[in-house]
């Protein structure tokens, strides 16, 4: 017989713990929501607002940097004082901020309250992935992440489905001032919840007696934010001025202000004071492999819709809801790999990562030679729904799991941090993906004469090109994937 006493008790997560779960990833999908629902609300935007297709563009890529730019401070202020009320408090702006959306009378004021809605995204999404870490034990730490993943892809894939409703059922002078009102109900029940089911104390304050620790890195978050801005303000704005030279010296300052960040994170280490970003989570190979690939991975995944949205309305003249539509066969993709993906990380290890860029490369280069090679008159949501289909099973098998394999490298002490790096990263390469994207769809769009005919025929040489900038890093992103190791310890596992 086996004596009672051997057997060490099997870890328990209460009931509270998967009910916070729920309110944590209630918040994390209305961040990644308002990712991609704004997508099918651009050219209403543009004809009620008059708006520019620069504005287009920072609509976007000014949230996604926006909250960046938030991650990694909220990160490590959620690691010293505890990530309750840092991911409440960044809740509660985010749903100010969605009201002053809907409320934009012209185009500066809502890119200013995209910008604020963004950097409060980014002040509570680091505590989801933090909380998550710290809550669950590693039985069944796997299983939260799988949750969480399906939540990632589902909300960023659903985003021009709900925004094509709420735009068809309103039109198109409210329709898209509603579709940033949703996050209100939303919102506030989830700050109610989060107020009485969130865990206190969940911060790591080891080094709270050290006056020098507890710093907030300023001068670091001032290189990193000057030096991420000064990359995006040539991309969105360069095609719309004709890429004076100011734009070629803005780009080389914001590399060398990276470059400045990077030197003086490495100072402020050595001086045994807390770094924004710790240089010694970049000691291992496969943080440093996982963010970069990131960084690629969401400029391919994220400026698929914008392109897709903006030939489908402007270019062909669907409706909002039918350019939703098309995004679809993505979300049940995403729904049913995402689903799987921790047992299948279990099993496969690095091989499910690379299956899902491979996945997702398919898929794009499809659309890519779909879009070169049919005449845009036949061009439907049918015909996308393969590519589609694939790219979103793709995308549900590799983003759960690189979560994974990133954040289970570092201690989880700096769990708040490594999801701040690796968040930024998912970030800056949605709005530089974005960014370039767009600048490549409105640098090349030529309308030869009057007529529906005409503009489809210019839209779609157009985006052809876009999808085939998404395309090629989509490429480059399965290369990298190859610099993560073939197993770690992943979260569930056994």
């Amino acid at each position: 017989m086996t004596d009672p006493r051997s057997a060490a008790p099997a870890p328990v997560v209460s009931r509270r713990a998967w009910q916070a779960l729920v309110v944590l990833l209630a918040g994390m999908f209305m961040a990644l929501l308002d990712t991609t629902i704004v997508n099918v609300a651009l050219p209403s935007i543009q004809t009620s607002l008059s708006a520019s297709e620069a504005t287009l563009s920072w609509i976007i890529s000014g949230y996604a940097l926006a909250f960046g730019l938030a991650l990694i401070p909220a990160g490590r202020i959620g690691d010293r004082i505890g990530h309750k009320w840092v991911f409440f408090t960044g809740l509660a702006l985010f749903t100010v901020a969605s009201l002053a959306c809907g409320l934009a009378q012209n185009e500066l004021q809502l890119i200013v309250a995209r910008v604020l809605q963004g950097l409060a995204g980014g002040i509570f999404v680091p505590a989801v992935t933090a909380v998550i870490q710290l809550m669950f034990p590693p039985r069944f730490r796997g299983k939260a992440f799988a949750i969480m993943g399906s939540v990632i892809g589902v909300s960023t894939a659903l985003g021009p489905i709900v925004g094509g409703l709420i735009i068809e059922a309103f039109g198109v002078e409210n329709g898209w001032r509603l579709v940033f009102w949703v996050n209100l109900p939303i919102g506030a029940a989830a700050l109610i919840a989060a107020a009485i089911l969130l865990p206190s104390g969940t911060g790591t304050k080891a080094d709270a007696g050290s006056p020098a620790a507890s710093r907030i890195d300023w001068v670091g978050l001032l290189l990193v934010s000057a030096g991420l801005v000064a990359l995006l303000v040539p991309l969105i704005e360069g095609q719309d001025q004709g890429w004076p030279l100011w734009t070629y010296l803005v780009l080389a300052a914001g590399a060398l202000l990276i470059v400045a960040f990077g030197a003086w994170e490495i100072r402020v280490s050595k001086r045994g004071e807390s770094p924004l970003v710790p240089p010694h989570l970049f000691s291992h190979p496969a943080f440093t492999g996982g963010v970069i690939l990131a960084l690629v991975y969401f400029a391919a995944f994220t400026s698929i819709f914008f392109t897709i949205s903006i030939l489908w309305q402007a270019g062909l003249g669907h409706t909002a809801l039918e350019s939703g539509l098309v995004s679809i066969p993505f979300a049940i993709g995403s729904i049913i790999a995402s689903s799987q993906s921790n047992r299948l990380t279990n099993r496969l290890g690095r091989t499910v990562l690379v299956a899902g860029v491979a996945l997702v490369t398919l898929g794009l280069v499809w659309i890519w030679l779909v879009l070169l090679l049919t005449a845009p008159a036949d061009l439907t949501n049918w015909i996308l729904l393969p590519p589609l289909f694939i790219a979103g099973l793709g995308s549900g098998c590799f983003i759960a799991p690189n979560v994974a394999f990133i954040v289970a490298t570092v201690d989880r002490s700096e769990a708040g941090a490594a999801s701040g790096v690796v968040g930024v990263m998912q970030r800056v390469g949605s709005a530089a993906g974005i960014a370039v994207v767009g600048s490549v769809f409105f640098g090349t769009l030529v309308v030869a004469g009057p007529g529906p005919e005409a503009v489809a025929t210019g839209f779609t040489d157009s985006a052809t090109l876009a999808m085939a900038v998404s395309a090629a890093l989509s490429v480059v992103a399965l290369l990298l994937v190859f610099l993560l190791p073939k197993r770690v310890e992943v979260p569930g596992g056994h």
